[in-house]
C-alpha cells in the first residue's frame, strides 16, 4: 500500500506523512513548486525524517489559477481554496504513475478560517474530482469517512482530531513521533505577502503575457511604474544587482551609475524618451550622488550604450511611482 502526501516542508505535513507511515503504509512526498512557493524547505524537511520526495513544477496550471481564480483571493493574492483543489487533483493525476492508491495532506481543520473550515475542505476535495480518496490524518476524526478508511487501508482510531488555530498539539505529536527539526508556522508561499501581491496585481494588469522570469523578478529590487509599459526595477545591495542583471534579456535596459557607487536598474517594456529619463532620475536618487550633483548614467540594450545626465530627488517624490 502506498499514499502520496501534497508536502509543503511545513510541520502538518510532516506529521501526517509520519502518522501515516506508522501503519507500515508507504508514502511518496510530492512537493508542488511554483516561482510563488519553491522547494528548498520542504526537501529540507523531508530529509530530516528520511521521506522520500518529488518536487512537481505546476507554475503554468498554477498561473492560470492565481489569475483566474474561481473561489476568489486570501487577504492578498493567494487563492488558497482554489490552489488546495490543484494540488490535490495533480496528485490524484499521478496514483497510476506512482502505482499509489490514496492522498494525504496535512491540513487541520480551522487552523485557516477561511480555506480550512468544513465546507472549505469538503469543497476542495470535491472538486479535485478525488474527493473519497483524500485523507487529512491529523483531523480525521472530525470529518467524514474516506475510502482508505472504509476499506480498511488505514486504522482510524490511530489517526488524529486535531482542530484549530493552536500549535501545541502538533508541536506535542512531533515531540512523541521525535521530530525535533521543523520550520515555523510562518509560511513560505510569497502570494501571502502584501508587498509581493501588490507588484504581482501591476504585473498582470500589464498584459496578458507573463514570462516566469518576471514573477521571479518580483522578488528583487524596488519596483517602480514608469509607463503604461514600463517598469523599473532597482537593486538594493549588491546580491540584488547580480541577480537583476542575470534575469535580464537582450530587449532590455539596463541603467548603471558610472563615477559614483549605484545600484544596476533594468527597465522591462517600451521605454520612451520620457520613461529613460524618468528610469535615470531614480537611478541616481538611490546611488552615492551627492544632492542636486548632476551624474551620468551609463544606459544599455542590445549591446549600444549611451549616457544620460540628471540631479537625483528626494526619495518622497518618488512614491509615486512606486509599486
Amino acid at each position: 500500500m502506498k499514499a502520496l502526501s501534497v508536502f509543503s516542508g511545513g510541520l502538518d505535513s510532516m506529521l501526517a506523512s509520519e502518522l501515516i507511515r506508522a501503519q507500515g503504509i508507504e508514502v511518496q512526498a510530492l512537493f508542488f513548486e511554483t516561482p510563488f512557493f519553491p522547494s528548498p524547505q520542504a526537501i529540507k524537511s523531508a530529509e530530516t525524517i528520511n521521506l522520500p520526495i518529488k518536487v512537481v513544477d505546476i507554475t503554468e496550471r498554477h498561473l492560470e489559477v492565481v489569475k483566474r481564480p474561481k473561489h476568489g483571493y486570501g487577504e492578498n493574492m493567494n487563492p488558497c481554496i482554489d490552489c488546495h483543489t490543484l494540488m490535490l487533483r495533480t496528485a490524484g493525476e499521478m496514483l497510476q504513475e506512482e502505482n499509489a492508491s490514496f492522498i494525504i495532506s496535512g491540513e487541520v481543520l480551522g487552523q485557516r478560517p477561511m480555506s480550512q473550515n468544513r465546507k472549505a475542505l469538503s469543497l476542495i476535495a470535491h472538486e479535485s474530482g478525488f474527493e473519497g480518496l483524500i485523507l487529512r490524518p491529523l483531523s480525521a476524526r472530525h470529518l467524514p469517512l474516506t475510502t482508505p478508511e472504509e476499506k480498511g487501508w488505514v486504522n482510524r482510531d490511530e489517526l488524529t482530531d486535531f482542530s484549530g488555530r493552536s500549535r501545541k498539539p502538533q508541536m506535542e505529536l512531533a515531540r512523541r513521533l521525535n521530530i525535533k527539526e521543523y520550520p515555523s508556522p510562518a509560511g513560505g508561499c510569497l502570494l501571502t505577502d502584501e508587498v509581493f501581491s501588490r507588484r504581482l496585481k501591476d504585473l498582470l494588469s500589464s498584459g496578458p503575457n507573463i514570462e516566469r522570469r518576471e514573477i521571479e523578478l518580483l522578488r528583487l529590487g524596488r519596483h517602480f511604474r514608469i509607463g503604461p509599459k514600463t517598469k523599473l526595477i532597482v537593486g538594493r545591495n549588491k546580491k540584488e544587482n547580480q541577480a537583476i542583471s542575470s534575469l535580464s534579456k537582450e530587449n532590455d535596459l539596463i541603467l548603471r551609475t558610472v563615477s559614483v557607487p549605484g545600484p544596476t536598474a533594468l527597465a522591462i517594456g517600451k521605454p520612451s524618451r520620457h520613461s529613460e529619463e524618468m528610469a535615470t532620475i531614480i537611478v541616481v536618487s538611490y546611488s552615492d550622488a551627492d544632492d542636486n550633483e548632476l551624474t551620468e548614467v551609463c544606459l544599455m540594450t542590445k549591446g549600444v550604450d549611451k549616457v544620460l545626465r540628471a540631479k537625483g530627488k528626494n526619495k518622497n517624490e518618488l512614491k509615486r511611482y512606486l509599486i
